[in-house]
């Protein structure tokens, strides 16, 4: 018996992975996340598969299903959104599924981030403008930041921000991050990306509140920040330049 972790993806039912679609169809139990999870997925689970939606249960109610497929023998498909790479409290069930010697796979999925750039027909990396991409939060009921973990830290780096969880403090994203990036720096906010209501608002640190203020976002929407957002007349990357010598070229190098 194993539990496999699956990655969902953003939201559209067909981002989901190949292997991920694959191992939903061979578990005859499922854990899913009902409240960021598309229902369309839950086709994919066999006939008569045990179907359970972690949205109102506790993590000690979660491993009790571990804990009883374990005992019948049944795999099970655990489906989160997103990736789960980041944010998606992974670590916590692995670490209880290791006490009881429950084996467990990782199977990646499409992160909102990428998700959020997709929908915004943007790279989040150009060159000479931005080469690192952050992923982070704000403090939160679920958990506080580690102290140097934040805003005005990153932001000292010039680097793109891809805040998460955020959109209710929009006012303190803002004033954090204005002494860093300036008023013109764009912004992107993006609720819901590839889901049929997805929403996105696009701004500057200097306008996005009034934005936002006209027209509210969930909680789950995404902040993106930075240059390489509105980035126009940086230079090509080397990559396809044509003097550049790389081995895939058949120039003999």
């Amino acid at each position: 018996m194993t539990v496999h972790f699956i990655g969902a993806g953003p939201g559209a039912a067909d981002l989901i992975t190949v292997r991920g679609r694959d191992l939903l169809a061979r578990c005859p139990v499922c854990l899913y996340a009902g409240a960021t999870v598309a229902p369309e997925l839950l086709s994919h689970c066999p006939p008569g598969a045990r179907l359970v939606d972690t949205a109102p249960l506790d993590l000690d109610r979660i491993e009790a299903e571990y804990a009883d497929a374990h005992a019948k023998g049944l795999d099970v498909a655990r489906l989160h959104s997103g990736d789960l790479s980041v944010f998606s409290a992974l670590a916590e069930q692995v670490r209880r599924l290791e006490r009881r010697g429950i084996p467990y796979t990782l199977t990646p999925g499409v992160p909102a981030f990428a998700a959020a750039a997709a929908a915004l027909g943007r790279e989040l990396t150009v060159p000479e403008v931005a080469q690192s991409l952050v992923l982070t939060r704000i403090s939160g009921r679920a958990s506080a930041m580690p102290e140097r973990e934040t805003l005005p830290a990153f932001a000292a780096t010039g680097a793109t921000l891809a805040i998460h969880l955020a959109v209710h403090a929009l006012d303190r994203v803002v004033k954090e991050l204005i002494p860093f990036y300036g008023p013109d720096c764009p912004v992107a906010v993006v609720a819901r990306a590839t889901w049929p209501d997805e929403r996105i608002a696009r701004g500057t640190l200097g306008t996005i509140e009034k934005l936002l203020a006209a027209e509210p976002m969930a909680r789950m929407a995404l902040i993106l920040v930075g240059p390489a957002l509105g980035a126009e007349g940086f230079r090509e990357s080397a990559l396809y330049d044509v003097d550049y010598v790389r081995r895939f070229r058949g120039n003999g190098e």
